[in-house]
């Protein structure tokens, strides 16, 4: 125990009573019941107990020191009169005989009450980060963060994976995101890149002999914020195996992630091995997403041959139409039209609508267009009177998206189907190893360029012959999904260089570009390379499911905001013309509008 305290804020109970202790912590509010009585809240990182003081003097002495200030409280403790049984020390109080200001909080208007920190504008909090952390609640998180980590860490490390932690300061990467670049003060001209992640180099260890890796790795990424993406800086639980398949990758992660999350989450069921396993292009047109959520019941179906030519615009021939179910509505029009603004603002096209009534009628929304074909629609669709079906229209990319976000919406918000309370967990397999880019109108990887293609050299070679349509390519890359939420992509690795510059010819690049752009790994692997395979489930993703919330920078001690600025270190910020000069950099900012 600290000298300056023999005991904590959460630690007194009435086996107590009578003991002369100290305390420590910040002075959290005060409550003047009289001029002879006074009621103080001692907080510190363990819990609170509670001060009374019926004495002039000591009285006077509390009432001038402000809130959140530290002090120092010696005192005996006695039985409360009037228990407090929300309060872990409730039962018990503690009478002062002497106090001490150990650090004076200089201001007495603080810019948001601690314990209710969370309901201040998030800037506010985010430039207090400091105040907003002494909230329990905030602090909390923080708590199940370390905790979670130290339990991965010993479940991998029992799992026989050794920790080695790898480079921040590496080479730019011309793959994946926006690199963050750290200019070379002794090679002018040239500039490090933080690691996107460790990618690279776990695979370089698996070349080098060693059999399993792991790290809890930190990842920048110049990208723009979401909720469940922080910009700048992330981390994630890095690994990768050597002589292995996805098969030994996925029971290594439904060995290791369902009993974290039954033990810290929010929900105490989570998905037991094995995961349900959905091929991408199956996810894709079942849930209108590749991150479906397995908690909701809803699915989509294709109604194209069913709707298209009833009459109404939106269906007209070439238009993908898609449909979603939901038994058992009872909702009002205002629920509807909620529901079809919000759709509309997530998927950005127009969810159309229409429902079946207690007497198998279709009433609201474009039931008027359908009368001529009510019989095939109930058959087709299976409807039950009591029916509601969300409809939408477009490309197919745009129908499948915004089916997806019915699916999602009316999931969560129509009581029956969702079962909120577990973590439901699937891996999303067979993704297509090719597709052809929006802006170039060409044949582009679709997501890992190093994934293995599944059929190995022999289909690519096939597919370069004009014998295999190269989209039909799928690659042994799999994604792990979580309530709707990916956690992570993983792959069999492409370990064979010949396979390697294969892949990369299909997209108009040869074996010069890829010995150029990937140097290392292209050497390595031609000196004998086991097969490989991994993941990289992200750690702040898993502790916001975990910790029930809805932003990640709840669950991250000091967050940027949307705009990746840090607003309590007032960074990014500029530097001296000497730093500049030292670095070899002048600035060219774009003109001032």
């Amino acid at each position: 125990m600290f000298q300056s305290r023999t005991n904590t804020c959460g630690e007194l109970r009435l086996a107590d009573v009578g003991k002369r202790v100290t305390l420590v912590g910040w002075l959290d509010s005060i409550r003047e019941v009289s001029a002879n009585l006074i009621f103080v809240v001692l907080r510190d990182f363990y819990g609170t107990t509670q001060i009374v003081a019926d004495c002039e003097e000591m009285i006077r002495q509390l009432k001038e020191i402000t809130r959140e200030s530290t002090i120092q409280v010696t005192g005996v403790v006695r039985e409360r009169s009037s228990r407090n049984p929300k309060q872990d020390t409730g039962d018990i109080e503690l009478v002062p005989e002497r106090v001490s200001v150990l650090g004076r909080c200089r201001y007495h208007e603080l810019p948001f009450q601690v314990n209710r920190s969370r309901e201040a504008d998030e800037a506010v909090r985010l430039k207090y980060r400091f105040l907003d952390l002494r909230n329990p609640e905030v602090k909390r998180n923080m708590v199940l963060r370390s905790n979670v980590v130290a339990a991965l860490r010993a479940s991998m490390i029992e799992h026989g994976f050794l920790e080695i932690t790898t480079p921040i300061l590496t080479a730019s990467s011309p793959e994946g995101a926006r690199d963050y670049l750290v200019p070379a003060r002794n090679h002018p001209g040239k500039f490090y890149a933080l690691p996107q992640a460790p990618q690279q180099f776990k695979q370089l260890l698996m070349t080098a002999g060693f059999d399993r890796y792991f790290q809890i790795a930190p990842c920048f990424r110049d990208e723009d914020a979401r909720a469940d993406r922080s910009p700048g800086e992330f981390y994630q639980l890095d690994m990768e195996m050597a002589f292995a398949t996805q098969e030994d990758v996925f029971a290594v992660i439904e060995d290791v992630l369902p009993p974290v999350f039954e033990k810290y989450g929010a929900y105490h069921r989570a998905s037991s091995a094995p995961f349900v396993r959905i091929p991408y292009r199956e996810a894709m047109d079942k849930y209108g997403s590749d991150k479906p959520d397995l908690r909701i019941d809803l699915t989509v179906s294709d109604a194209t041959d069913l709707l298209a030519g009833c009459g109404f615009e939106p269906f007209a021939e070439g238009n993908r139409i898609k449909a979603v179910v939901v038994s058992g509505f009872k909702e009002t029009r205002k629920f509807i039209d909620k529901v079809c603004a919000d759709v509309e603002v997530q998927a950005g096209s127009k969810m159309y609508w229409f429902r079946m009534d207690e007497n198998g009628e279709f009433v609201g929304g474009i039931s008027k267009f359908l009368s001529d074909r009510h019989d095939a629609v109930i058959t087709a669709l299976q409807l039950t009177p009591g029916c509601f079906v969300g409809l939408s229209a477009g490309t197919l990319d745009a129908a499948r998206k915004t089916a997806g976000v019915m699916v999602k919406t009316l999931g969560a918000r129509v009581p029956g189907h969702m079962d909120p309370e577990q973590y439901a967990f699937c891996w999303i397999v067979d993704f297509p190893m090719y597709e052809v880019g929006e802006e170039s109108g060409e044949l582009e990887f679709c997501h890992n360029p190093f994934s293995m293609p599944s059929g190995g050299l022999a289909v690519l070679e096939a597919a370069e012959r004009g014998e295999v349509d190269p989209l039909t390519i799928t690659a042994d890359q799999y994604d792990l999904v979580c309530n709707g939420v990916e956690l992570s992509s993983g792959a069999v690795r492409n370990h064979d260089p010949d396979i390697m510059v294969k892949a990369f010819e299909l997209v108009r690049l040869g074996e010069a570009d890829v010995k150029a752009k990937f140097p290392a790994m292209y050497n390595a692997f031609c000196y004998g390379a086991p097969p490989h395979a991994g993941i990289a489930p992200g750690v702040d993703r898993m502790v916001m499911l975990l910790a029930g919330e809805e932003s990640i920078r709840e669950i991250i001690p000091f967050p940027m905001n949307k705009n990746a600025q840090d607003l309590m270190m007032d960074a990014p910020s500029e530097v001296t013309q000497r730093q500049l000069d030292e670095l070899h950099i002048q600035l060219h900012l774009p003109k001032k509008e």
